[in-house]
């Protein structure tokens, strides 16, 4: 199966934080066979996969199961869900969208009608508490049939390949991750490699942490999208990175100070392969790589993205070109690490 078809197939599957099992009994079907696996305590998948020589050092490469979503928190008599957020999600991305529970109800995010609106609520962007699921219920013991407080829901999205390679859909952050580690367990690896399929990394990393113990790598080398702002009336400065740029390195962000030694070597590998890359240019965000590289004895760790614009939304919208760098540079620093 080509990466691209596991990427749609990945993206359309629910896998909130803490909701990973069908994201990771999709992973399983793909891998078994094809390297040794375990799941752990918390639900992440452990690989490894042997590889034409033996590594010098242990490298593991990681991309998260878990995507953004909400949490019912209350019903209301007339059959209306309140809501929390599961990962960071931008309310102005919340309004009107359709979002799909755990047993299959769909909901749409409502707020005051405007007509209803006063003094500045006509302007301001409405707090998280003021908006509701509509599931279609008239009252709360036919919501209480539907939905049970406590179940999640994602965003109700469709995948889509649109314009110059560029595809769409809700959570390409990071399924697009977890189906290049696919492609390389399922390739001829150079050197033997350890590979972690880990969970509720938007609610803080978690399941990385508890990963990179089990492992104990030498190296890690962390899969991810980032947010590309390469749009309309943002200064070049803070683009952050484009698309159609190749795979995006970090330097910094806000949970981790990456190795200049990794940094560099990242860039003179895919100089010497022929690999776009681009740096990631703002000091913003985080990733499994804050809690992996403060794991065990300590882990030289490398962030790998691929820019994604509109992230945490229905429509995140990523280059097919991009994916293909992160694909090979992923590969050739395995084997730079490995050996």
């Amino acid at each position: 199966m080509l990466m691209f078809d596991m990427i749609k197939e990945l993206s359309l599957l629910s896998g909130p934080s803490g909701r990973e099992a069908d994201i990771r009994d999709y992973i399983i079907s793909k891998i078994d066979g094809h390297c040794e696996y375990k799941t752990d305590a918390l639900g992440n998948i452990i690989a490894y996969k042997k590889g034409k020589k033996a590594a010098a050092s242990k490298v593991m490469l990681d991309a998260h199961m878990d995507e953004v979503g909400i949490i019912a928190t209350y019903i209301t008599d007339d059959g209306m869900l309140k809501f929390g957020c599961v990962g960071g999600i931008d309310t102005k991305v919340i309004l009107g969208r359709r979002f799909v529970f755990e047993n299959g109800a769909v909901g749409i995010a409502g707020v005051k009608p405007i007509h209803l609106l006063k003094g500045d609520e006509k302007t301001k962007i409405p707090d998280l508490d003021s908006l509701y699921i509509d599931i279609g219920a008239s009252s709360k013991k036919e919501a209480e049939s539907m939905v049970k407080i406590g179940e999640t829901g994602v965003f109700l999205s469709d995948y889509v390949e649109f314009g110059d390679n560029k595809i769409k859909c809700k959570a390409l952050d990071d399924r697009v991750g977890c189906a290049v580690l696919i492609d390389m367990i399922l390739s001829d690896l150079e050197y033997d490699a350890y590979f972690s399929f880990s969970v509720q990394e938007e609610i803080g990393a978690r399941g990385a942490m508890t990963a990179a113990f089990g492992i104990s790598p030498d190296y890690a080398i962390v899969l991810e999208t980032t947010t590309a702002a390469d749009i309309i009336d943002v200064p070049e400065y803070k683009r952050v990175c484009a698309l159609g740029s190749g795979a995006a390195v970090s330097f910094m962000d806000k949970s981790t100070l990456y190795s200049k030694e990794l940094f560099d070597t990242a860039f003179r590998i895919a100089g010497e392969k022929g690999i776009k890359i681009q740096p990631k240019t703002l000091v913003a965000g985080g990733n499994n790589a804050g809690t992996i590289h403060k794991s065990g004895r300590g882990v030289k760790t490398i962030t790998v993205n691929t820019p994604c614009r509109y992230l945490h939304s229905p429509s995140c919208v990523c280059d097919k070109r991009d994916i293909e760098s992160v694909r090979r540079l992923s590969e050739a620093l395995l084997s730079e690490f490995a050996k």
